[in-house]
């Protein structure tokens, strides 16, 4: 009986859309990947990359529609592509999670895109801003104290690092972390006589898409101390989703971290007074 009901079914025809919400998901991810692609690997500007992206979340979007109008006409005729449509469904979702995580970020938060611990003083981009001349990227000047007002209020946290280190333990410090997050070292300046102050620019890159972020360090000696100074700006786009100001955040509490667990340097041993002339050695 089941294997007459079986030969049944699989003689009833395959559901155009099911097979059509199918092939438009599997596009929408292989131009997903690809945009993707092109912009970590620079085979392309930013802008055609990201429209491709953006057709790609489109025609997932597209698939999810024929889906569930394929799903409609199953319920009706009978036909068979139930699994087509759960296949096209599941990989719609794994597109566009992340796509409206992001968009809810950008709901919520200011579109902002240069953070700094100094907004006074904000650490420069010199050998960085050679990078930011293409075409639609920002500037290296500092946004401005708007921009400030909107990082105080929205991320307070965010302020200098103030370390009981000198200045020279300080800048390896936080060149190791720099080093172990495999940012890209496009300048590095330790600290030398007569100013002492350390420096390092470097590229880092966004998770998924792999846009890139600029990141500007400054070290000053403060005292018996040190002062660390961060600075990391988008190199595209007005807003960056939080995610120059994660990175601020996450750098400034390693290098708190690390300070902490930093040995202190041993003191030399104080030379042996020389006896007093006449002294009589007992």
């Amino acid at each position: 009986m089941a294997r007459r009901f079986s030969a049944a079914y699989q003689s009833e025809p395959v559901s155009a859309l099911a097979a059509w919400a199918r092939r438009l998901a599997v596009f929408s991810a292989v131009a997903a990947l690809c945009s993707i692609l092109i912009v970590r690997f620079g085979f392309l500007d930013v802008k055609p990359a990201l429209a491709t992206f953006l057709g790609s979340l489109g025609f997932a979007a597209l698939s999810i529609l024929v889906a569930l109008a394929g799903f409609v006409a199953i319920w009706i005729n009978g036909s068979r592509g139930m699994s087509r449509i759960l296949f096209a469904l599941a990989l719609d979702v794994v597109i566009l999670a992340y796509p409206a995580y992001l968009g809810w970020q950008y709901r919520k938060l200011p579109a902002i895109h240069d953070i700094t611990t100094d907004p006074i003083d904000p650490p420069r981009f010199e050998a960085l801003a050679r990078l930011r001349t293409g075409d639609g990227a920002n500037t290296a000047v500092y946004a401005g104290l708007y921009s400030a007002e909107l990082q105080r209020a929205t991320w307070p946290g965010i302020e200098p690092i103030d370390l009981d280190i000198n200045v020279q333990r300080a800048y390896d410090v936080t060149h190791a972390l720099v080093t172990k997050r495999k940012w890209l070292i496009i300048d590095e300046r330790p600290p030398q006589p007569p100013r002492r102050i350390g420096r390092i620019e470097a590229v880092a890159r966004t998770p998924i898409m792999g846009f890139r972020e600029d990141v500007s360090i400054r070290v000053t000696p403060d005292g018996e101390g040190s002062r660390v100074d961060i600075r990391s700006s988008s190199r595209y786009f007005e807003g960056d989703l939080g995610s120059n100001a994660s990175r601020v955040a996450k750098l400034i509490e390693d290098i708190n971290t690390a300070a902490e667990n930093t040995p202190a340097p041993k003191k030399a041993a104080a030379p042996a007074k020389a006896a007093p002339k006449g002294a009589v050695k007992k």
